[in-house]
């Protein structure tokens, strides 16, 4: 998977990281100072989310930062391009009135993606490779909390794609909801075993046949 070739060091650690403490702690996250009312602002965010560690401070996000900045434009690109799609896939699932969630996947998600959408977060999202930095770290520490029922939401997303195609309209043209959606997944489970059988019994070898002559 994509998000697996991710180095953890590059936002995973910082999420991890104790509180800083002693002089000489950075404070510019790529050229830009929040101030401790924003950065007090987001760890409330965090904490919601629930970050149960102790509170990032400037020292924490400019590490994170430099070493986002340290790596290969397409890294850098792709750390915080699977984040984001993360959040618009959340985005999409919020969206969807098709889709009943089983869990708290809908009000989390809402927090995640009202925070991205935010003009007034934490870093600004113009700044150069690392606008998007507090975004990815929100995004990092509610995904435990949202991640299943994300991919049951995709696989749904699949699966009345098919139906849509079995029925030749549009998917938003006949109800598929998630009780749908599990009939169809043992359907296709069903489906998935008996053409295994039928592989496999084509491998049976068969009697060998007797020839005679006369």
């Amino acid at each position: 998977m994509l998000e697996n070739a991710i180095p953890a060091t590059v936002l995973t650690a910082v999420l991890r990281a104790p509180g800083a403490s002693g002089p000489h702690r950075r404070h510019s996250i790529g050229g830009f100072s929040p101030s401790p009312w924003a950065l007090d602002r987001f760890n409330a965010v965090l904490r919601q989310l629930g970050r149960e560690q102790a509170p990032l401070d400037c020292d924490h996000l400019a590490t994170a930062a430099r070493e986002l900045c340290d790596c290969s434009n397409a890294l850098a690109a792709t750390a915080i391009g699977v984040r984001m799609r993360r959040a618009a896939a959340l985005d999409r699932m919020i969206a969807d009135r098709d889709w009943q969630a089983a869990n708290e996947a809908l009000e989390v998600g809402a927090r995640i993606v009202d925070y991205i959408r935010d003009r007034d977060d934490l870093i600004p999202d113009t700044l150069p490779r690392v606008g998007r930095l507090d975004d990815a770290i929100v995004v990092d520490t509610a995904w435990p909390r949202v991640a299943d029922e994300v991919r049951a939401y995709t696989d749904y997303r699949r699966l009345r794609r098919v139906e849509a195609g079995l029925r030749g309209c549009d998917v938003h043209a006949f109800a598929f909801d998630r009780d749908d959606w599990l009939q169809a997944r043992e359907a296709e489970a069903a489906l998935a075993a008996h053409r295994a059988r039928v592989r496999d019994s084509a491998y049976v070898p068969a009697p060998c046949a007797t020839f005679r002559v006369h």
